[in-house]
């Protein structure tokens, strides 16, 4: 949960921050005294706060009451350049492997500790996934996420291992040795694979989008149904990241 606790040394821009950093995927609308238990910050200055973001364009209000993510703030978010160059370059190549599939197509990026999708193209013949664009996903369970995890450095994976790699599934891989060979697998042959480690019922198969010097700049990942023979997908996923990746040096 996005909760904070509620310092009197807080500025008036943290907690403003603090009252925005309570949304996220899992919660993309809340009620006030949402917000309020959420962020720590007592009712009366979580409803004053609302009231300047909303004034502002960065929330707003839905009929029911509750408050969501404002559209000036959607606006300011697509100008961040890693996100809007990678998927702007991005964007046929998932439209072309789509097309080619009916199967969900992903694309995402590293923050912290963890996988963010920044696109996402599915159909409703795709398997179902609780994946959506802004949500986060874990690196050691997905083949996107192990495509970041492989050329993302070493201190990367010893920080995931010190803290733990959760079992998403029964055949999510939690032992970092085996996770390490995967690794250097997906390094190898320029693919990685998860075979129901993150969702039951779903594999997958990505490549990573590379720079000149080596530097991972984001994943580009097909998602489908446990039955599906994934490796044979593997040269047009391999192929379309390196044209995607060609075309943002």
């Amino acid at each position: 949960m996005a909760g904070r606790t509620n310092s009197p040394g807080e500025t008036v821009s943290r907690r403003l921050l603090t009252v925005l950093d309570c949304f996220d995927v899992a919660h993309p609308a809340l009620t006030l005294t949402e917000i309020a238990k959420r962020s720590g910050l007592p009712i009366s200055t979580a409803r004053r706060l609302i009231t300047e973001l909303r004034d502002w364009g960065g929330l707003e209000r839905l009929a029911d009451g509750r408050y969501r993510i404002g559209m000036r703030l959607w606006t300011i978010g697509t100008l961040a350049p890693q996100q809007r160059g990678l998927r702007e370059a991005a964007l046929p190549y998932m439209h072309d492997l789509f097309q080619a599939t009916q199967e969900n197509i992903q694309l995402t990026v590293l923050e912290g500790h963890q996988a963010l999708c920044i696109e996402k193209i599915s159909s409703t013949k795709a398997v179902p996934t609780l994946t959506q664009v802004g949500g986060r996903l874990p690196l050691h369970a997905t083949g996107i996420g192990k495509c970041i995890l492989a050329f993302s450095g070493k201190e990367l994976l010893k920080s995931l291992a010190e803290a733990g790699l959760p079992r998403m599934t029964p055949h999510t891989i939690t032992q970092p040795g085996r996770l390490a060979t995967a690794l250097a697998e997906v390094r190898k042959t320029g693919v990685a694979y998860s075979y129901q480690e993150m969702t039951l019922g779903a594999v997958s198969v990505a490549a990573p989008i590379l720079a000149l010097d080596g530097r991972v700049r984001g994943a580009l990942g097909i998602v489908a149904h446990s039955r599906a023979a994934v490796e044979r997908l593997a040269p047009a996923v391999r192929t379309a990241a390196l044209g995607i990746a060609r075309s943002i040096r």
